[in-house]
């Protein structure tokens, strides 16, 4: 794992447990939706960027588990505005 993913991975985490949000949290519905964008970004980012074997060799969850997190993390991704979707993706894809 890069450092860079590293990073985005703590940043995500740090995000996650932090009272302030970008959307408070307490506004229903949308207040989770910013949490889950990010997740799965973060989650996305991961999964593309490491060799299945690797992933296979250090996953210690069940197996059919990683297609389903790609799935799910595909999924959030596609609801976002296809500007909005694009400009993230390419960041993620980049960095």
């Amino acid at each position: 794992m890069s450092a860079t993913d590293k990073a985005i991975l703590g940043a995500t985490i740090a995000y996650l447990i932090n009272p302030v949000d970008i959307v408070p949290d307490w506004i229903p519905f949308l207040g989770m939706v910013d949490d889950i964008y990010l997740v799965a970004l973060a989650l996305l980012r991961l999964l593309l960027r490491t060799d299945e074997k690797v992933l296979a060799q250090y996953w210690d969850g069940p197996e059919e588990l990683v297609p389903l997190l790609k799935q799910i993390a595909d999924w959030a991704v596609a609801f976002l505005p296809p500007r909005v979707r694009r400009a993230l993706l390419a960041k993620v894809e980049n960095a």
